[in-house]
């Protein structure tokens, strides 16, 4: 059960960040942020794991292109995942 991923709503992000909405997505726009999962038809949610990575970046002071370098990995990992599952169901 430990390696299934924590789901955060916008509002959650949003407390742990102290960032506005606009200030997330414009973040997210500038790939400082990685954008959020499908939900369903109306929801999106963020992985937990991946907001947690991006603030002790942001903990540790890093610059935006570190940053964004991160979040790149952190989207490259979720595609390997997605892939990797994928090719379970064949």
């Amino acid at each position: 059960m430990s390696n299934i991923p924590r789901i955060l709503r916008k509002p959650d992000v949003l407390i742990l960040t102290n960032l506005s909405k606009s200030t997330l997505y414009n973040r997210i726009k500038e790939h400082l942020i990685h954008p959020p999962i499908s939900l369903g038809a109306r929801a999106v949610g963020f992985i937990a794991s991946e907001i947690e990575a991006v603030i002790q970046a942001m903990i540790a002071e890093q610059s935006p292109e570190q940053i964004k370098a991160l979040v790149q990995e952190l989207i490259t990992q979720r595609e390997q995942l997605t892939k990797e599952k994928s090719s379970w169901k064949s």
